[in-house]
């Protein structure tokens, strides 16, 4: 069967869904050190002066990607690289690249690679594409002889016990591949910046008999360096039975304007929004609300079932909306007690391509697709158009009734991550790409969206599940995963990419 053709991402039908803006802005502090070779200088005048420009100019680039630059300067000798390893130690980077500007002894670099925690990028952009051979003179050479210390730098991480770093290596300007280079680590420094600063609420226990889902807090911790704050879901029910009327009433004027609420199509079990089941959605949104601000949660993984017919049970099964919106928002609340994907929804968040929490539904083998999506909690930011509500009269396999969430992810590419956890007891991810194909999603309240990965989705599916995955992943829009298996070298964790071979 001949690959499913995808329409543009916006469709002019769907077009004017609203975007939830962010509460905080990404951020992320990002180091830049050059290295030089000291017995240049006093043999080519002016070779300082023009390598320090082209450090100048590398860091304007990488202040052109949002982040906060921190210049330690040019690093020429072993005294000089140990003056900057102290200063680099005292500032809050999140990321290093050393430039390397023209040839350097690894001197400069050792101090660095064996004391820092930080991940190294090793950046090699020359200013010529090609030397003038013909009119060729050292001074021009040493100016363009970024790659000439890789190899030295490279065996000496070895010898130091770490890992070879990254390496950029292009031109320094005009090089499509390299800025965006740049740009991918700057987005992942700004994930590790938050993942290792945050508060990850964990509320109530995992779903039963789902043994996937349990995950050890502190290996949490020790993955990504963020505190899993316990947290009980009668915290919550305190703001839940302090919100108001009119909070009530302005939370749900919020939702009409974010979501549609058409009639119900054909399933029985769904009707078209009611007004109760909006007041419950917009009074647990706001009581969401203000529990996240209370405990300084960056997002919460949950599962509760509360006692049958009381207001925990109302509550705690009606936060799919409020959860929705935060999610847009950049926190990830995740359900079913599901930490790692908590974790994977987090990251995608902050590499700015959304982060829904998803699974696999039914196989289309007409099309070669798969349903991709969940009932909830998903980051609409990435809906294709406006997203639905619909009301639920029964929760498949959960108790509860009340408002769904439906919508398609965006029509283009799509990378799924899963993280799990292997017979070793460590996390590992497991990450794939795809397509978000144009193409009907039943109307049963649930995001669903119809994932293509190539020719055989039966040996795609396969693959995905050699890989060990969890049962849940995170669902983003774009290709990138070159960034999240850089995060996961970077992290230590281990990764694999499926692909449909």
């Amino acid at each position: 069967m001949n690959r499913p053709t995808a329409k543009p991402i916006i469709q002019p039908e769907r077009a004017g869904a609203r975007v939830i803006p962010r509460r905080s802005e990404l951020t992320a502090s990002v180091g830049i050190v050059g290295v030089g070779h000291t017995t240049y200088w006093p043999q080519f005048e002016g070779l300082r002066d023009s390598l320090l420009k082209k450090l100048a100019l590398f860091e304007r680039k990488v202040a052109a990607c949002s982040v906060t630059p921190h210049n330690f300067g040019l690093v020429d000798d072993s005294q000089s690289a140990y003056r900057a390893l102290e200063q680099i130690k005292a500032s809050p980077i999140d990321l290093l690249f050393v430039d390397m500007l023209t040839y350097a002894t690894s001197a400069t670099f050792a101090p660095l690679i064996r004391d820092l925690s930080v991940p190294i990028v090793l950046i090699a952009l020359q200013p010529l594409r090609a030397m003038d051979y013909a009119n060729g003179e050292i001074f021009v050479q040493l100016e363009n002889d970024d790659i000439c210390s890789l190899p030295e730098f490279a065996g000496v991480a070895v010898r130091m016990g770490k890992p070879v770093p990254e390496m950029i290596i292009g031109v320094l300007e005009g090089d499509q591949r390299a800025e965006q280079e740049i740009r991918e680590w700057c987005q992942i420094a700004k994930v590790l910046h938050d993942v290792k600063r945050a508060r990850i609420g964990l509320m109530g226990h995992v779903l039963e008999a789902m043994y996937d889902m349990h995950t050890d807090p502190a290996l949490i911790t020790r993955s990504f360096g963020c505190h899993v704050a316990l947290v009980e879901p009668d915290d919550i029910l305190v703001c839940y039975r302090n919100v108001t009327a009119e909070q009530i009433k302005e939370m749900s004027q919020r939702i009409l304007d974010f979501f549609d609420t058409p009639n119900p199509v054909s399933d029985p079990v769904t009707e078209k929004l009611t007004a109760e089941h909006l007041r419950v959605a917009a009074k647990a949104a706001v009581a969401l609300e203000q529990f996240v601000g209370d405990k300084q949660l960056n997002g919460l993984a949950y599962y509760y079932e509360g006692e049958t017919g009381t207001e925990l049970r109302e509550m705690v099964t009606n936060f799919i909306v409020g959860n929705s919106l935060l999610c847009a928002a950049g926190f990830p609340m995740c359900g079913e007690f599901d930490l790692k994907t908590c974790m994977a929804m987090m990251i995608m968040d902050r590499l700015d391509i959304g982060g829904s929490f998803a699974e696999f539904h039914p196989v289309d083998f007409n099309q070669d697709t798969v349903l991709v999506g969940h009932d909830g909690p998903h980051h609409i930011n990435i809906a294709q158009g406006k997203p639905v509500l619909r009301s639920l009269n029964k929760y498949h396999g959960k108790p509860g009734t009340g408002a769904g969430v439906e919508f398609n992810i965006k029509v283009g590419p799509i990378t799924m991550l899963s993280i799990s956890v292997n017979s070793c007891g460590k996390l590992k991810f497991v990450v794939a790409e795809g397509e978000s194909i144009d193409a009907p999603i039943p109307p049963t309240g649930n995001t669903n969206t119809h994932g293509y990965f190539g020719k055989d989705v039966s040996r795609f599916l396969k693959s995905w599940m050699a890989a060990g995955p969890t049962h849940h992943f995170a669902l983003g829009v774009g290709h990138h995963a070159s960034a999240i298996l850089k995060i996961a070298r970077v992290l230590g964790i281990d990764a694999e990419l499926v692909t449909n071979q």
